[in-house]
């Protein structure tokens, strides 16, 4: 999925959009994305002006943003139609590399359990293929 597909699935837009690729897909089950951190990120003026890193937050917002997508594209719905997904819980959330200008987040997504309109997915984020977070997160879906 490259950035106007995303853009139908996620209702997030700059400077709140950490997804800007989906490099891999398969519905109900995975899903492979990543988030180019640049320094033009608003984040980096506060976070840390001499040694920029991006907030473990907002890591777990791309996580969570990738695993919406999935949502979305498993359930046949999206935003358009007036449903979101809401970021309802994490658990077992763990930080093992800062991310930092010019870093390539990989991210991914599998779902493991889903409950109506919760859904439970083990989400990662790596850089240069070294582990930066990991976390189970637990989206909601809402129609509003």
């Amino acid at each position: 999925m490259d950035i106007q597909e995303i853009f139908e699935f996620l209702p997030h837009r700059y400077p709140f959009l950490f997804v800007d690729g989906v490099t891999e897909l398969i519905e109900g089950s995975t899903i492979k994305g990543f988030k180019n951190v640049t320094i033009n990120e608003p984040f980096f003026e506060g976070h840390f002006p001499n040694q920029p890193i991006m907030p473990g937050v907002l890591i777990v917002e791309a996580m969570a943003q990738l695993a919406g997508i999935l949502g979305f594209k498993s359930k046949g719905t999206r935003p358009s139609e007036g449903y979101l997904y809401f970021l309802a819980g994490t658990d077992n959330t763990r930080f093992k590399r800062p991310v930092g200008p010019g870093d390539r987040l990989d991210l991914s997504a599998e779902l493991i359990n889903e409950r109506r309109q919760i859904m439970k997915f083990s989400c990662t984020g790596h850089v240069a293929n070294e582990l930066s977070c990991s976390s189970d997160i637990i989206i909601a879906e809402r129609k509003i």
